[in-house]
């Protein structure tokens, strides 16, 4: 029996060296790692599935890897704590062009986008009366090419509202949607 445990405990002992040596951990869990060394699963030395550790210096973010998949995204090193960059949009300029009359139910402004990219942006109008009361204010969505210039048109709701138009007054700025 002494003999038979001892063939025990080398073949356990030997198992215990080979898992060691390809990567293999005995803890529990299947990847799932909250300390230094510790989870199970495969690993490499060119595969990192816990966050625990990180070569070459400081990273900006830490990756955690909770399956066995091989999903890795790409990040930024260097402090920023994310791989996105947000950049903020500035609302574009708006000028009048020409009020709505009753032969032209509507009003035209030109629209200048201030950033390097396009995007969409809301221009809003007051249709005024003489009085400078709002008979009507209207939205119109506009897409504007980067650092260009686009003519709008904003509709009036119905036709008939444009013989209560004295003058249209639109917001100076359209701001980014």
């Amino acid at each position: 029996m002494d003999r038979r445990g001892r063939k025990l405990r080398f073949t356990a002992g030997a198992v215990l060296v080979v898992l060691a040596l390809t990567g293999f951990s005995t803890s529990r869990g299947h990847g799932h790692s909250s300390g230094h060394g510790s989870g199970g699963g495969c690993s490499s030395s060119g595969q990192d599935h816990d966050s625990s550790s990180s070569s070459g210096g400081t990273s900006g973010s830490r990756y955690r890897d909770y399956d066995d998949d091989d999903d890795y995204t790409g990040g930024t090193s260097g402090g920023s704590g994310s791989s996105s960059s947000s950049t903020t949009r500035r609302d574009a300029t708006v000028k009048l062009l020409s009020c709505a009359s009753p032969s032209r139910p509507y009003a035209t402004v030109e629209v200048t986008n201030p950033n390097a990219t396009g995007g969409g942006f809301t221009v809003t109008v007051d249709f005024l009366d003489a009085g400078s009361g709002r008979v009507e204010q209207r939205n119109e969505d506009a897409y504007v090419a980067g650092d260009e210039t686009t003519t709008v048109r904003v509709d009036l709701s119905t036709p008939s509202a444009a013989a209560k138009i004295d003058h249209c007054k639109p917001q100076p700025t359209a701001p980014s949607r």
